[in-house]
């Protein structure tokens, strides 16, 4: 009963923890970094990749920086968003 007691106990406590994907379009250098997969090389290239082209549309526009090709950006994909600065930018581009 015991080990049915604490085995509730610890799986409600671990509940509230909540999975959240980085944002390739507002994350800092730092933030990036906490995605297993990205050094501190690679989240610099995410940035100035930003800077040069604007916000990411899509995750699937990482494999364009340096660094990125199909198979990482395909083990990246369920840790990283792009955020709604991306969907206004597609958005205007589109008009």
């Amino acid at each position: 009963m015991k080990k049915l007691l604490l085995s509730l106990f610890v799986s409600l406590a671990f509940s509230g923890i909540t999975y959240a994907a980085v944002d390739l379009n507002t994350a800092s250098k730092e933030e990036l970094q906490t995605v297993k997969g990205i050094g501190e090389a690679k989240a610099e290239a995410i940035i100035q990749y930003r800077k040069q082209h604007g916000p990411f549309a899509k995750v699937d526009d990482l494999d364009q920086v340096k660094g990125f090709g199909d198979k990482s950006v395909e083990k990246l994909r369920t840790e990283l968003t792009v955020g709604s600065s991306a969907k206004a930018a597609d958005k205007t581009a589109k008009k």
